[in-house]
């Protein structure tokens, strides 16, 4: 009965860059769950940590004629991919289970950017995060700022006893992730839009940009020297060995440190970063369907309509570190870093910021453009920061809007 059962599963590929522990044990529990549906989940990974390669081998497949059935897509890409009708819809799953009552009306807005749905939400993370190593912070009898001038108490008191305070990859998405917190933290909601939503001249030729670009680079005495490109796994492990006493990283840091037996709030601590504890810099994870035929398209939305199931939402987010998509989740199985990123993203698009570094903010080609002049800010102390403003600001004129 076992071969019978197996010689009629249907094989799916899925084209993704979950390459950590903790994500494979997401993947896992998402799998197990499809395989009693007879479903084959195949994994296709292009290890990346910001999903580039993924990107750029889906579209050599695509071209090839060899696209997979599933594939990662997050943020803005969504819409793209949409416009080019590649992706399948997925009305029936999204009616039948009235997806619109049950998510959050800004991953419904995600997932449907022609009116139709077209991506399957699996989880919500937080980029504004900050790690901290408890018993560190207990050797010294220091607190989690909550403001920069905090902050810079507790580094110092750090670095003058031996220790690293900040764990930092050289990697641009790593970078391009600290800074978009910073420029929060230095402005509000409004203005981060205005600059990495609408590209708005102006707001990068404000001095709240500047504040954050000058805060950036003051950062770097605080990281490991020399700085090294490093996985964020690598940072994670930083601090869970001791070798750093913070670390800037959304919640998927969190599980990592989990799975390797680490305990929220025993062997370390979720904070915000310094003064944005009131919003929710997020990024959405997100799996789209690739036109395959019709044998596919069953299996492609009995996927959909599981990894979007109550059930499934609570275990697989329990287990990535982010929390659920859906506006009335099972609260019993977040922890106390879940809970504090629940409870500001419900509080509605006040509080939701589009993360730059994730794709969530604006198009690739403006990603990509002010990251490498944030890059080249960073690595270069002769550049000044009005410089790096005036061309930001240039930048922004021949972008997409």
């Amino acid at each position: 009965m076992l071969f019978f059962a197996n010689a009629h599963a249907q094989t799916v590929q899925v084209l993704h860059w979950w390459t950590s522990t903790s994500e494979e044990k997401a993947i896992a529990v998402l799998s197990g769950r499809l395989a009693q549906e007879n479903i084959v989940w195949k994994n296709a990974v292009i290890p990346s940590g910001s999903g580039i390669g993924a990107g750029i081998v889906l579209k050599s497949r695509l071209l090839a004629g060899d696209a997979p059935e599933i594939a990662q897509l997050n943020g803005v890409m969504i819409s793209e991919w949409a416009e080019l009708g590649l992706l399948q819809e997925l009305d029936g799953v999204a009616s039948n289970a009235k997806w619109e009552k049950l998510l959050y009306p800004t991953v419904w807005h995600l997932i449907q950017p022609n009116g139709h749905p077209v991506a399957v939400p699996l989880g919500i993370h937080r980029i504004n995060t900050l790690f901290f190593n408890r018993k560190i912070f207990a050797r010294f009898n220091v607190a989690a700022p909550a403001n920069w001038d905090e902050f810079e108490l507790v580094a110092q008191k750090l670095q003058r006893a031996g220790i690293t305070p900040l764990a930092q990859s050289s990697e641009s998405w790593q970078l391009a992730t600290l800074f978009e917190t910073i420029l929060l933290s230095e402005s509000d909601a409004n203005f981060y839009r205005d600059a990495f939503v609408n590209k708005n001249s102006q707001a990068f030729l404000d001095a709240r940009f500047g504040r954050a670009l000058s805060r950036f680079r003051s950062l770097k005495k605080y990281m490991p020297s020399p700085l090294n490109e490093r996985s964020w796994i690598a940072s994670a492990r930083m601090l869970a060995d001791g070798d750093a006493a913070m670390l800037v990283m959304g919640d998927w840091a969190k599980a990592e440190l989990n799975s390797w037996g680490l305990a929220t709030d025993v062997g370390f601590s979720c904070a915000a970063v310094p003064n944005t504890a009131n919003y929710h810099l997020y990024d959405i994870d997100t799996l789209v369907m690739l036109n395959k035929g019709a044998a596919a398209r069953m299996a492609q939305e009995k996927i959909a309509q599981i990894a979007v199931s109550p059930v499934m939402q609570a275990e697989y987010n329990q287990i990535k570190g982010s929390i659920p998509v859906l506006r009335n989740p099972d609260l019993s199985k977040l922890d106390s870093c879940a809970q504090a990123s629940w409870k500001i993203f419900s509080r509605g698009t006040a509080a939701q910021v589009p993360s730059l570094a994730h794709r969530m903010a604006t198009d690739e080609i403006s990603k990509e453009a002010i990251v490498a002049e944030l890059i080249r800010f960073f690595s270069n102390d002769n550049v000044a920061v009005s410089d790096a403003q005036r061309r930001l600001a240039a930048i922004s004129h021949t972008l997409p809007k």
